[in-house]
């Protein structure tokens, strides 16, 4: 999960420039020698007890009753104004919040520690060859994850949060490969062969319900919760983290757009396809990853309620054989 909101680009675009100028953080698939076990040599906080992203073992997981419907404000409404897709050398960035949009898009409830308003989302992806979510089930990669970034209200500026174990809140959805496309996603994935190269950006025709990138609403209730951190340097641990259960489904020319579509950064004259643009999963050191009360327990039922099994989506993409991540 990246670091750089578009609503603050005034803020957050130099460190994006210098990251790309000076070679200071990668993935692996652009160069091994700055990838993220590398991370914590370029910043301590990256080697911290409370890294994300982490697997989510649910046969280890601890029902929380506390954490029940999750509070969606603005998520089914198209705001006024633009908003503005962008390659920003490490992901596939949506601004969700500009000077033209002063409505919020916020989440509350559900067990969160305040009022959050949403900043940006991006994704993470794999290779032809492989999956490339951040979060894993049960050890299992699943082939793409999406965040939506949120920033407690009761701070201004994302320097100001990161200063607050509570300061940010990012929703996790994982992507399942399927034989029809999800034409929710029509406008982004049209949107990525304008911002091809590092530093592109364009804006969208239109806004649209951010609703209608998420699973139906009635499943938003099954989710995993855990603290932790930023995905990205400076791997920040201020992030309150909700991973949802009911999978995502897109296509697999969908999900090659996003493969085959984008670059990283050139290094010298070679430009690189943005291809496996996670971190691995991190150790929880004694951390509790919970359960929320309506969220199915690896056995097919819930650890306390009534019987519940597995979606059909995820149950599939847990049991199908998946290809090694190169």
């Amino acid at each position: 999960m990246g670091t750089q909101g578009l609503g603050i680009t005034f803020l957050t675009l130099p460190l994006v420039v210098r990251a790309a100028a000076g070679g200071q953080w990668c993935y692996d698939s652009q160069d091994p020698k700055c990838g993220p076990s590398h991370w914590k040599e370029l910043k301590a906080s990256c080697g911290g007890d409370k890294q994300s992203p982490v697997n989510i073992d649910r046969r280890q997981l601890q029902r929380d009753g506390g954490l029940g419907d999750i509070l969606f404000e603005g998520y089914d409404q198209a705001p006024p104004g633009k908003w503005r897709l962008a390659n920003d050398g490490h992901t596939v960035m949506l601004s969700l919040e500009s000077e033209s949009i002063p409505e919020h898009i916020t989440i509350s409830s559900g067990g969160l520690p305040g009022r959050y308003r949403a900043l940006q989302l991006h994704f993470h992806w794999g290779s032809p060859a492989g999956n490339g979510s951040e979060h894993t089930l049960d050890g299992h990669q699943l082939p793409m994850e999406l965040h939506i970034v949120h920033i407690n209200v009761k701070y201004r500026t994302l320097a100001e949060a990161k200063g607050h174990p509570n300061g940010l809140a990012v929703l996790g959805f994982f992507f399942q490969a399927s034989e029809s496309p999800n034409t929710n996603y029509n406008t982004i994935v049209a949107g990525l062969r304008n911002i091809s190269r590092a530093g592109d950006s364009v804006d969208l025709a239109s806004t649209f319900r951010l609703s209608t990138l998420l699973p139906p609403a009635h499943h938003l209730s099954r989710y995993y919760r855990y603290q932790g951190s930023l995905t990205t340097p400076d791997c920040s641990e201020v992030v309150v983290w909700t991973l949802f259960e009911e999978l995502v489904e897109i296509s697999q020319e969908q999900l090659r757009a996003f493969v085959s579509t984008l670059h990283f950064p050139p290094a010298g004259s070679t430009l690189l396809k943005m291809t496996n643009n996670f971190r691995p999963p991190q150790p929880l050191h004694g951390r509790k990853v919970f359960a929320s009360r309506a969220a199915t327990a690896s056995s097919g039922s819930p650890c306390g309620g009534h019987h519940q099994l597995l979606s059909p989506l995820l149950l599939l993409a847990l049991l199908a054989p998946l290809s090694p991540t190169p």
